[in-house]
């Protein structure tokens, strides 16, 4: 009989990574759930507010990117989401359809479709990032002085080297943008 643990544990001991537990204990299991609790509550207080107009998590997904990066392609949405195109119709027609999003054709290529968060889109957009935000602000002011770096960090480096660059980009091109559009409108950020 096959020995439980080598079904479980990853290859030899110098491909794991040092964890500082005792051999034969599982690898960061604990983080792994932590990461999974975390997820749920980050992302629960914005179900809250979805559940009761018939929306999911792929809609908050829609909207905050959309509301992030005014005027992005489809195409740029599918690749950032990483879902199939059918998936994404359906929740761009609902959002398109309740007065979230506008989708607009491109103005030199008019087959490529831009979207844009409505005002309706930006307020809900904003509600949620202000939720999570404080959320947020709570866990890294309990991580310590040097927490949000070391947050920063962490959460980089669990993408996919691959993509490290693209996301750092991605998030400082919306930043730079959201500092330049007018005072009037929300803050990205709480």
């Amino acid at each position: 009989m096959a020995d439980i643990n080598s079904l479980i544990l990853p290859g030899p001991a110098a491909e794991r990574p040092a964890t500082g537990e005792a051999p034969g204990a599982l690898p960061l299991v604990d983080f792994v759930e932590l990461l999974f609790f975390a997820y749920r509550d980050f992302v629960g207080d914005p179900d809250e507010i979805l559940a009761p107009i018939g929306f999911g998590r792929a809609h908050h997904r829609v909207i905050h990117f959309v509301n992030r990066h005014p005027g992005m392609r489809v195409t740029d949405l599918l690749d950032i989401l990483r879902i199939t195109k059918q998936s994404l119709g359906r929740v761009l027609r609902e959002l398109v359809d309740e007065g979230f999003v506008e989708s607009r054709a491109g103005s030199s290529d008019r087959r490529q479709r831009l979207l844009f968060p409505t005002s309706k889109g930006e307020a809900l957009a904003c509600e949620f990032v202000g939720l999570q935000s404080r959320r947020i602000a709570t866990a890294l002011e309990a991580s310590g002085p040097d927490g949000r770096e070391a947050v920063r960090r962490f959460l980089l480096a669990m993408i996919d080297p691959e993509d490290r660059v693209a996301v750092e980009r991605l998030i400082q091109r919306a930043d730079r943008a959201a500092r330049s559009r007018p005072a009037s409108r929300p803050p990205d950020a709480a």
